[in-house]
C-alpha cells in the first residue's frame, strides 16, 4: 500500500478557547484539556471537510471490485465481468466529472494518538528505543516508536485514478480466458494500491496556541488581579513546555522552535508583575504559529 503522510494546518485562526473560571488556581491540567478539546472539534471540522469530498463512484467501484472477487470465488465468471464493468465505468465517470482529479476519496477516519504529555515521559522511551534499536530489538524498537506521538490524525484512503481503471479493466481478458487465478491476484494487487493519506494536527502545537490566544485577552487587562496574573504566567510558561514537548517528538525543525521560545521569552518579560502588554506582540507569534502548522502541512513525512 502506498502511504503519504502530510501534515495539516488545522483551522484555528482567529478562534478561541472558553477558558471555565474554575481556572483561577492556574490548574495546568485544566488547561491542556480545555485546549485540547478546542483542538479536537476543529479536527472533526477537517474531517467533516474531508468528507465532503468522497466520491459515490469510487465507492461503488470499490465495492464492485470486492463482489468481483467474491463472484470470481464462487466460478461466477460472468457475473464478475459485470461487476468489473460496473466498477469502470463508475470510475471513468468519476473522470470525466473532475478530469484534474488523481486521487477519488472513499473513506475518512479520525485518529487520535495522545501517549505522551511531558518531555520526561518522551526522553525515557526515546532511551528505551535506543537502547532497543542498539540490542538488536528492532520490532520491540519499532512498536515503541510508533506511541511517539500526539496528534489528531485526519486520515484519507482514496482510489488512484491514474492506474486503478487500467489494473481493473486488464483483468476481464484474463477472465474471458479462463485464467481465475491471475484475475483475482490481479484484482488483490489493484486494491492493494489504494494511497491513504495522514492529516496529521499536532496537538501540542494547538494547545500552545490556544494558551497564547487566552493569555492575550489576559495580558491585555490594565487592572489583572494577582489570580490573574497567575493564570497569565502559567499560560505563557505552559505554552512554552507544550512547543518543547512537540519538538521533542519531531514536529518541524529546531530554529522554529528557538524563535517560538524567544518570543514567549519576550512576552512574559512585558507582562510581568501585572504589565499590560501589548496584542499585536500575541498576535505576531500565534500568526507565526499558524504559519509553522501550514509549512509541515505543505511538507511529507
Amino acid at each position: 500500500m502506498k502511504i503519504k503522510r502530510h501534515l495539516i494546518l488545522a483551522a484555528i485562526l482567529g478562534t478561541g478557547v472558553a477558558f471555565a473560571p474554575a481556572w483561577a488556581d492556574s490548574d495546568k491540567k485544566g488547561i491542556e484539556a480545555q485546549a485540547q478539546a478546542q483542538a479536537q472539534h476543529q479536527t472533526q471540522d477537517r474531517a467533516q471537510e474531508e468528507r465532503s469530498r468522497i466520491i459515490e463512484d469510487a465507492i461503488t467501484a470499490l465495492v464492485k471490485t470486492n463482489q468481483a472477487i467474491r463472484a470470481l470465488d464462487a466460478g461466477e465468471k460472468e457475473q464478475a465481468i459485470d461487476h468489473l464493468s460496473v466498477a469502470i465505468g463508475k470510475l471513468e465517470a468519476a473522470v470525466a466529472r473532475n478530469p484534474e482529479l488523481s486521487l477519488a476519496p472513499i473513506d475518512v477516519q479520525v485518529i487520535t494518538v495522545d501517549a505522551y504529555h511531558d518531555m520526561k515521559a518522551v526522553k525515557k522511551a526515546v532511551r528505551e528505543a535506543r537502547k532497543y534499536l542498539n540490542d538488536g530489538k528492532v520490532q520491540a524498537a519499532r512498536r515503541l516508536m510508533e506511541t511517539l506521538a500526539s496528534e489528531i490524525v485526519v486520515r484519507v484512503t482514496s482510489i488512484p485514478l491514474s492506474t486503478y481503471p487500467d489494473a481493473i479493466k486488464a483483468v476481464i481478458p484474463l477472465i474471458d480466458q479462463g485464467k481465475i487465478k491471475e484475475a483475482r491476484l490481479a484484482l488483490e494487487e489493484a486494491l492493494s494500491t489504494l494511497v491513504v493519506v495522514d492529516h496529521v494536527t499536532p496537538l501540542p502545537v494547538l494547545r500552545a496556541r490556544a494558551m497564547l490566544d487566552e493569555a492575550s485577552k489576559l495580558a491585555q487587562e490594565s487592572d489583572r488581579s494577582k489570580d490573574e496574573q497567575e493564570r497569565l504566567d502559567e499560560l505563557l510558561k505552559t505554552a512554552r513546555e507544550q512547543l518543547e514537548l512537540a519538538k521533542a517528538l519531531g514536529y518541524g525543525d529546531q530554529k522554529d522552535f528557538e524563535d517560538f521560545y524567544r518570543r514567549i521569552e519576550t512576552l512574559q518579560e512585558k507582562v510581568a508583575g501585572g504589565k499590560m502588554g501589548s496584542g499585536d506582540d500575541f498576535n505576531e507569534l500565534i500568526l507565526k504559529i499558524d504559519d509553522f502548522l501550514e509549512n509541515l502541512y505543505k511538507k511529507t513525512l
